[in-house]
């Protein structure tokens, strides 16, 4: 088991795109969503697949597991979303020595932007690239399942 400890920004500006180290096509679903527990796939560049369940309701620590599913099972498994399937593509992007993950969102959910960093410690505003937003940490609207399963958020930076 892993705890995620993460914190999400909306993004307020393009100027990570110039930082841009690696990026990833995804396509995520739910299979199961409720308060304090959710059971996600998550299909990478069309090659690979991953069962995460996630468990707590705090803010910005929740307790993580992770399995490598065959691709196969995965695309089967879309028959049995709840919600909309999630379009995004993840860019990775450090600043100051911390991964960002900058999530561009395609299809219904178009036009948002949001920026995930994970680490155990708290960074420092002042340590925050300028391109990030408002803090959007503990705002469920902006969750990945609230996504998949609610409306579409007003997006405001």
């Amino acid at each position: 088991m892993g705890k995620e400890v993460e914190r999400k920004f909306l993004v307020s500006s393009t100027a990570w795109r110039e930082l841009v180290e690696a990026d990833i096509r995804i396509l995520q679903f739910y299979l199961a969503a409720t308060p304090g527990r959710t059971v996600r796939i998550r299909i990478s560049d069309g090659a690979s697949a991953n069962l995460t369940l996630k468990f707590g309701s705090g803010a910005r620590e929740r307790d993580e597991f992770e399995y490598p599913i065959p691709l196969a099972d995965a695309v089967e498994m879309l028959d049995f979303a709840i919600g909309r399937v999630i379009e995004k593509t993840r860019h990775h992007v450090r600043h100051r020595g911390y991964l960002y993950e900058v999530d561009v969102f395609g299809g219904a959910l178009a036009g948002l932007v949001v920026a995930e960093l994970e680490t155990p410690e708290d960074v420092p505003d002042e340590m925050l690239p300028d391109w990030l937003g408002r803090e959007v940490t503990g705002e469920q609207k902006f969750y990945n399942a609230s996504l998949a399963l609610g409306g579409i958020p007003e997006i405001a930076a």
